[in-house]
């Protein structure tokens, strides 16, 4: 039984970034807090997720899309969504202590002549670094 923190990030699929937030979060402040993802509407861990998360050597092959619904009972101490849709369309959580939105565009609607691996690499960078913030502020971890 642990007594770290736990984190849920959420949004609607839960294949590109919750999956990507979780990855990040577990490896950088994995000694801090559990963290989970989920989705309003699971359905699978999109490729592109998996192989930005293994150009910086995190292995997320293994993860399954989650729905929200497993965490409704679920005593969480920061709930982060991460696309707008995830935010409105959220079942009730009462066991969340705090929420806080920080969305993030979809990697899913990729213009022609946009390469995905660069636009799912642009999100990874971005999220790593604000997540992780969002993080240690929310639930005063050290820096």
């Amino acid at each position: 039984m642990t007594n770290k923190p736990k984190v849920l990030v959420l949004c609607t699929g839960n294949s590109m970034r919750s999956q990507m937030a979780e990855g990040l979060l577990r490896h950088d402040l994995g000694n801090y807090i559990e963290v989970f993802s989920a989705g309003t509407h699971p359905s699978y861990v999109h490729e592109n997720t998996i192989e930005a998360l293994e150009e910086i050597g995190i292995d997320v092959s293994s993860h399954r899309s989650k729905s929200v619904n497993e965490f409704v009972h679920a005593d969480i101490d920061l709930v982060i969504t991460v696309c707008d849709d995830a935010r409105e369309n959220c079942p009730r959580l009462p066991g969340a202590r705090r929420t806080v939105h920080q969305p993030y565009h979809d990697p899913y609607y990729i213009r022609p002549g946009e390469d995905p691996r660069v636009i799912f690499a642009d999100l990874r960078d971005q999220m790593r670094k604000e997540l992780a913030e969002i993080v240690k502020r929310e639930l005063s971890l050290p820096n």
